[in-house]
């Protein structure tokens, strides 16, 4: 396979900057893909493996760290009223138009992205021509309640350590963050050891927490952020576009969390990775990737 040229730049955003990546010819024949990485308040880096797709099939896979993360302007000092799903809808928004794909893109969202992915496709974009959602719930106190239900099932007490700290909001207690590694090694991925692009994710949240600990919370079950209500389930039959709907038959995105894409999206396909939670893209990456291409090539004369 011929290398595939890199791009790296900044898309102005009012005062800050959104940095991206764009791998392959975004004048290319198929359709340009936009990924867009969870959290909030992730970083592009572990969904990096989905930078196969301009491999096989030739297209523009552009990737970008939403405000607030990775190599995107900081902005630590800002409150929950900044952090807004309209603020990196708009960004999303902006990015597309400075690359001049907005008449003709697909987007792929893992987790918190698939989320945003949803509101954006329920304002039917004319140049989304394809959605992926990966391994994301269509609403928050169903992925609480499933995340609870998903605890109680662990062994050796882990619900209940977790219950124990969660009541004095001691979150770096070492107890408590053993227990939620049990559960991310269950639920989030369940490689061993996680591929670098996770942990170095990880890593930089840990670094600098705002996004993720406002919107969401002090991990991925313990929701008590800007998010905790949010659900997008009764406008899914506004979005139009085929969407291709992806998880792990271990993932925190359970299939109760997934289950309403299915049924109220008109055109879609949903497929379970047998062997993966919540990320597939990694824990089986030669089928994912396999599964998203043949999507993808689907839709490239739209």
């Amino acid at each position: 396979m011929s290398e595939k040229p890199v791009q790296e730049g900044f898309a102005p955003f009012g005062d800050w900057q959104t940095w991206y990546r764009v791998i392959g010819d975004l004048n290319a024949g198929p359709l340009p893909l936009v990924v867009v990485h969870g959290g909030p308040g992730c970083t592009h880096s572990y969904v990096d493996s989905f930078r196969d797709l301009a491999a096989l099939d030739g297209r523009a896979v552009v990737h970008y760290d939403q405000l607030g993360c990775g190599a995107s302007t900081r902005l630590r000092d800002k409150g929950a009223g900044f952090w807004t799903i309209d603020l990196f809808l708009a960004e999303l928004e902006n990015l597309l138009a400075h690359l001049g794909i907005q008449n003709r893109y697909a987007y792929l969202g893992q987790s918190w992205g698939g989320m945003l992915g949803a509101e954006h496709a329920v304002r039917q974009p004319a140049g989304l021509k394809a959605l992926v959602i990966a391994n994301s719930p269509a609403s928050m106190p169903t992925w609480v309640a499933e995340s609870i239900r998903l605890r109680k099932a662990l062994p050796g007490g882990v619900h209940e350590t977790l219950l124990r700290h969660e009541k004095t909001g001691d979150f770096r207690h070492p107890e408590y963050l053993a227990a939620t590694e049990v559960f991310n090694q269950a639920h989030v991925c369940r490689l061993d050891p996680w591929p670098v692009e996770v942990e170095r994710t990880f890593a930089a949240m840990d670094e600098d927490p705002t996004v993720y600990g406002t919107m969401n919370g002090p991990n991925e079950f313990h929701v008590i952020g800007t998010l905790k209500d949010w659900t997008v389930e009764d406008r899914l039959p506004l979005i139009t576009v085929p969407t291709l709907i992806i998880s792990g038959a271990h993932d925190e995105a359970t299939a109760e969390c997934v289950r309403p894409f299915a049924e109220r999206i008109a055109q879609n396909e949903w497929v379970v990775f047998p062997h993966s939670s919540h990320m597939p893209h990694y824990e089986e990456r030669d089928a994912c990737m396999q599964t998203v291409s043949a999507y993808l090539r689907s839709r490239d004369t739209a």
